[in-house]
């Protein structure tokens, strides 16, 4: 949630965006130098002065506000709270699978039998469980980072292991740009980790060509799901045979 102190740093961050001191604020306030070096350190200004200070930066009170939201650090990792709500209503999670591919109302509404009303209803959810930004005309800001992942044990993965995992694996993975690798082996345990890091490497650059491509038109993407994991593990069938 937005504080004081990020409407602060935001003004800070818009004065020197705008090439403006704390003097040229304090003369197009009307107040001395001082006086707003103080304001901005305690935080304590009334709405009036901030859309003063809106119109000293040449920006709506809408604008600032959308600033200081794009500000809030994003989510790596939801609440179990949060995922138990998303999984409760399984159109509800079809769509919360739908905003972190970045699809707007109308491709959702145009992929699935939703109505225009029901998919409002799911949007306006998400964003009370804390997912996304609701934002006028039904657009909205995702407030998940790139390194987003669902929690290891948490509601969505088990319902996945569930309910998709052997969905998942029964494909041919013969497609174009698909693939399933299966390699088995061991390594020092000192290594292990610099290996666990250049897969999330991977997921992050998927993560990031997926915004990259968002400019794209819609016949030239493809939608792509990419499983990453690495355990120390063997097959039950073998487990049972060792001495």
């Amino acid at each position: 949630m937005s504080t004081t102190l990020d409407l602060v740093a935001t003004i800070k961050k818009e004065l020197k965006a705008a090439q403006m001191t704390y003097a040229d604020l304090a003369q197009a306030l009307g107040m001395a130098e001082s006086s707003v070096k103080r304001m901005l350190a305690k935080g304590d200004m009334s709405l009036s002065r901030v859309d003063e200070i809106c119109r000293a930066l040449k920006i709506d009170f809408a604008e600032l506000a959308r600033r200081v939201a794009d500000a809030q650090p994003l989510l790596k990792e939801m609440t179990a709270e949060q995922e138990r709500a998303v999984v409760a209503d399984k159109k509800l999670l079809l769509v919360a699978i739908c905003v972190l591919s970045q699809w707007t109302l109308e491709q959702i509404t145009a992929a699935y039998r939703l109505s225009e009303a029901e998919c409002v209803k799911y949007l306006a959810q998400l964003d009370r469980i804390g997912i996304i930004e609701l934002r006028p005309l039904n657009r909205y800001r995702l407030k998940l980072a790139k390194t987003f992942r669902w929690r290891p044990h948490g509601p969505v993965m088990n319902y996945f292991r569930e309910h998709a995992l052997l969905d998942y694996f029964a494909g041919g993975f013969d497609g174009a740009g698909e693939g399933v690798m299966l390699v088995h082996g061991s390594v020092s345990r000192a290594l292990a980790p610099v290996f666990l890091e250049r897969l999330q490497k991977v997921a992050q650059d998927f993560a990031q060509q997926h915004q990259t491509d968002q400019k794209l038109a819609q016949k030239d993407r493809e939608g792509y799901t990419l499983v990453l994991a690495m355990r120390s593990w063997e097959f039950e069938a073998f487990s049972r045979l060792r001495r």
